[in-house]
């Protein structure tokens, strides 16, 4: 008797065994428990839990028309992270008989900064999604209580796909999962980086630009290239300004022009000819009528025939300087005139001029 009721009981437990693990696999294969449609699922539920509560405690207002303090209504924070799955799932008849061991509990606060912070060692929201193998950028993200990161939609639809709850990665059961924002934090200062960059790039460059309208540049090439577009631009900008009659303007040079060349015709006529002997003659008598007895640069006296007998008389140890005659008619001490030409050396025109009355001349040294 005994011996049937303790094989009874054996069929008993096996069939609780059997039954009980046949429910754990079944649980297993259902979606209900997976993190990320499990959240969404209770946030409708508490949304309609909210609504019907609202609903309930909604009384009559009455307008008393006076003025109501107006309470800004609370914001959410963007940048909040949250765990999706805040508790266990409930344990399957195989975990109460011990069958098979309970699910971990849900991390505290501290377990997931370690968990992050390891994340953050690895670089894993710096590098793409391991899934789609694209940039996180603004889209949501979520970290495994594993220490990997995906994106949550990518997350979602693996899990769907497989039918179980495992890491992509590290195949780790039973993961929970919490929503970051690591990737968009990032990817913001990614992009503040870019546009600072692009920014002070067109800084330089428009710094650049106005520097190079100002300052010639010490190539030679570049340098003519510049005073180039300088000349170019002042003409434009004189043409621009002018209201100018081309036909007038140009019958103006051409008068110009031909005063020029009566100047220098008759410039070339006096200065271009020799003069000859009864010239010099002529010039000489017109000198000694003006009675100029000193010379006009040193303003000492000139060295004339009688002061030329009376130095070679012994009269004096000194040499005379001698006396040069212009084509006008005037007297210098040769010396002087050859320093004055020496010294105006730098002047452009091919003639020399006399410092009294400016005219083109020649010369002729007077002998003792």
């Amino acid at each position: 008797m005994l011996r049937n009721k303790d094989h009874s009981s054996k069929k008993d437990n096996l069939a609780v065994t059997a039954v009980a693990l046949q429910d754990h696999i079944l649980h297993d294969l259902q979606l209900g428990h997976l993190s990320v449609a499990d959240y969404s699922k209770t946030k409708i539920q508490k949304k309609e839990k909210r609504s019907k509560a609202l609903k309930r405690d909604a009384k009559a207002v009455v307008d008393t028309g006076l003025k109501k303090s107006s309470q800004s209504p609370k914001v959410e924070d963007p940048e909040k992270e949250y765990v999706l799955d805040p508790t266990p799932p409930p344990l399957t008849l195989a975990q109460k008989l011990g069958l098979l061991a309970p699910p971990p509990l849900p991390l505290s606060s501290d377990e997931w900064e370690k968990v992050k912070q390891r994340s953050i060692l690895h670089g894993d929201s710096l590098q793409p999604c391991p899934i789609c193998k694209e940039e996180f950028e603004l889209r949501p993200q979520v970290l495994l209580s594993c220490s990997h990161v995906f994106h949550r939609a990518c997350l979602q639809a693996f899990e769907k796909f497989t039918n179980k709850k495992t890491c992509p990665l590290c195949r780790k059961n039973q993961y929970q999962t919490r929503v970051i924002h690591d990737g968009a934090r990032l990817f913001r200062v990614k992009c503040a980086t870019r546009i600072q960059a692009y920014w002070r790039g067109h800084i330089v460059r428009k710094w650049y630009r106005n520097l190079r309208k100002t300052v010639p540049p010490k190539d030679a090439k570049l340098r003519r290239k510049f005073f180039e577009e300088k000349f170019t631009e002042i003409s434009n900008r004189i043409l621009c300004s002018y209201d100018t009659n081309i036909e007038e303007l140009f019958s103006e040079i051409d008068h110009c022009l031909a005063v020029n060349r009566s100047i220098l015709q008759q410039l070339n006529e006096k200065c271009g000819h020799e003069l000859t002997d009864e010239d010099w003659e002529r010039i000489q008598v017109q000198a000694a009528r003006r009675e100029i007895y000193e010379c006009s640069i040193c303003l000492t006296p000139l060295s004339l025939h009688g002061d030329c007998r009376r130095t070679a008389g012994g009269t004096s140890s000194q040499r005379p300087r001698e006396t040069v005659l212009l084509s006008c008619a005037h007297l210098f001490h040769h010396t002087c005139l050859l320093a004055l030409e020496e010294f105006s050396l730098g002047d452009s025109s091919p003639f020399h001029a006399c410092p009294l009355c400016r005219s083109c001349y020649q010369k002729k040294i007077l002998e003792c």
